[in-house]
């Protein structure tokens, strides 16, 4: 082979050794950019989506890297660290507040977040519907909330026998609202409504937290106003003469019962809600009524009928006396 020849031959095979070496280094720099992004860079597998990291004044970077850790927000503290002193120019200062992790974010990400104070937190909207008592609204709010406590909720309402006055609506809801704020919220709320009632209630001579009971009776057991205002005059009637309301939705609020699967068991349960036990309004409302409900409540029907029911298709059927009642059960719920 002439001289030239070899010195061609030669240069292809070094070039394509050169390029063999260039590829196989290319190819290990970015499988270790990939493997350092999927072990160091990027979100856990149990990254706690949905809820809220509380950065306190004065925690440290430390402090901070290792609570990010425990709560499986990052993978590593060392390039957490690395790039908060990046992004700080080596001050390691953070700014403190309520960080919403509503998706996996990367370390980089993180870190960003904290030194700008890039907290992400958004209102989520949120319908409470009419008749639901305090146990259907805190299920609702666990399951939008990660950091709602029902238990905390449940024993603000209770303690300050709020049932009834957490008024039913569309709320705009922060995910870092305690549970306490969230009760005045919907307080306020209620506040506001009833004030174009509170003439009507005093001209009624009822009190307003007799009102209230009653509506939220009225709610779960009529579905049209006319059918509520019926109801309103047969248990109000029931009161004046000393009888028992003996209204089945009271169990919804003992047990979770409904009419369909109380027992006679369940009719001898020893509760201040029973009301097939105990006469008069019970200790609290048992839901939260909505302003048609207390509408119906103040604005009765007299009629002759102490006793109704509702059969499978949700028709009214009443009956003046007790034999007709059973009667309407025989024909209507059998």
């Amino acid at each position: 082979m002439p001289p030239e020849e070899q010195k061609i031959e030669t240069y292809n095979q070094n070039f394509l050794i050169d390029n063999k070496k260039i590829i196989v280094v290319s190819a290990a720099v970015i499988l270790f950019v990939v493997l350092s992004y999927q072990f160091f860079f990027s979100a856990p597998s149990k990254f706690p989506t949905g809820q809220i990291y509380d950065l306190k004044a004065g925690q440290t970077l430390s402090i901070v890297s290792n609570n990010f850790i425990q709560k499986d927000i990052i993978k590593s503290n060392f390039w957490f660290k690395s790039f908060v002193y990046v992004f700080t120019l080596g001050k390691a200062t953070m700014i403190e507040g309520d960080y919403a992790l509503f998706k996996k974010q990367s370390v980089v990400s993180l870190a960003w977040r904290v030194t700008h104070g890039l907290l992400d937190i958004v209102p989520i909207r949120i319908t409470i519907p009419e008749g639901y008592n305090s146990f259907e609204i805190a299920d609702i709010l666990a399951n939008n909330f990660p950091s709602f406590d029902k238990k905390i909720f449940l024993n603000l309402v209770q303690s300050e026998k709020l049932e009834g006055y957490l008024f039913p609506d569309t709320y705009f809801i922060m995910p870092n609202m305690k549970e306490a704020e969230i009760i005045k919220m919907m307080t306020d709320n209620f506040k506001r409504k009833i004030v174009e009632f509170e003439t009507l209630i005093k001209k009624f001579g009822k009190s307003e937290s007799d009102v209230i009971k009653m509506a939220s009776i009225i709610e779960e057991e009529g579905r049209t106003t006319e059918t509520r205002e019926i109801i309103a005059g047969i248990l109000w009637k029931r009161l004046l003469v000393k009888m028992p309301l003996q209204v089945d939705s009271s169990f919804k609020y003992i047990n979770g019962k409904t009419t369909e699967t109380l027992t006679a068991d369940d009719l001898k349960i020893d509760s201040p809600y029973n009301s097939y036990t105990n006469r008069g309004l019970p200790p609290t409302a048992i839901s939260n009524p909505g302003l048609e409900a207390i509408k119906a409540t103040i604005n009765p029907i007299k009629t002759p009928y102490f006793y109704f029911l509702s059969d499978k298709d949700g028709n009214m059927h009443y009956a003046v006396t007790f034999d007709e009642h059973i009667a309407n059960k025989l024909k209507y719920l059998k």
